[in-house]
């Protein structure tokens, strides 16, 4: 099966050069064409447009920043007839009205969609064990399963078009909300001066324990949040959507308010590109960022 991988930022790159070495033939695209240039070195192709990608192969995967910015790129006058027999694989993060919207303009396109957002980041993207999670028609999923199977140790369908779009926002809500408040248990807990290893071995030898938490305590305690897998700007992206989708669904989002709050003012601070565990500073600091 041929692979097009548009939108070549950090995970979809990882991803195009996963697929790579496990044989697929691939070819990548990103609006800003510099962004995949270094993709070329390994052998990926890099067609001139969108359209073209698209034309290159049997399946297209979408590593998009939004549902404007996938809704931009198939949907252009060039690229939209090329989608015809092709199938489409969203695998970023968007609302599930979004992508079942996308699906319905897809089909109408004579294309076949599916959803595959993925859970991890760019050292499970390359050791194939991200978590793929798919809503979809059954059999396309099976056509698709040996391209999942080579980024995911389990990939599974669970449902519909729009179910895995709202499993993976479910998700996501998780990442903030966890670093939310391992950040104000750890800001408290610094200070008071109390011995943060000490705090750990509880937290550790409780059920209130996350492995997320080690994983990213050096970053809190070194104030160094470079080689973000995962942007904070991105993050708060994510939380505005969530913040979206669960409204609509009449969950209380309080809590995701206070999040984007927060996000918010660590990228009026320049953190914008940091790791979403950066998240940390506007907590234990709430000024920050603010005139």
């Amino acid at each position: 099966m041929r692979i097009s991988v548009l939108g070549t930022g950090l995970l979809g790159s990882e991803v195009a050069l996963r697929l790579k070495t496990q044989g697929f033939p691939v070819s990548a695209w990103n609006r800003t064409r510099g962004k995949a240039t270094p993709l070329a070195a390994v052998g990926i192709a890099l067609p001139g447009d969108a359209a073209a990608a698209i034309r290159a192969a049997d399946a297209v995967l979408l590593y998009l920043a939004d549902a404007a910015a996938i809704e931009a790129t198939l949907f252009s006058i060039e690229a939209e007839p090329a989608l015809a027999g092709r199938i489409i694989v969203q695998m970023g993060t968007i609302a599930p009205a979004e992508s079942r919207a996308l699906a319905a303009r897809v089909q109408t396109a004579g294309g076949e969609y599916l959803e595959a957002p993925v859970l991890g980041s760019l050292p499970e993207a390359r050791a194939g064990s991200l978590f793929v999670i798919a809503g979809g028609d059954a059999a396309l999923y099976e056509r698709c399963l040996p391209v999942f199977a080579a980024l995911s140790e389990a990939p599974q369908r669970i449902g519909d078009v729009g179910q895995a779009a709202a499993l993976k926002l479910a998700l996501n809500q998780l990442i903030a909300g966890l670093t939310a408040t391992f950040s104000l248990s750890l800001g408290l807990v610094r200070s008071e001066g109390l011995d943060v290893e000490a705090f750990m071995a509880i937290v550790r030898d409780s059920a209130l324990y996350a492995p997320t938490f080690d994983k990213k305590l050096p970053k809190y305690l070194s104030h160094d949040y470079a080689s973000a897998n995962f942007p904070l700007k991105h993050l708060l992206k994510d939380v505005r959507l969530m913040e979206q989708v669960m409204g609509d669904a009449g969950l209380d989002t309080g809590t995701l308010r206070a999040v984007a709050a927060a996000a918010g003012r660590g990228i009026d601070a320049g953190l914008g590109d940091a790791d979403y565990s950066a998240l940390y500073e506007t907590l234990v600091d709430p000024t920050l960022g603010r005139a």
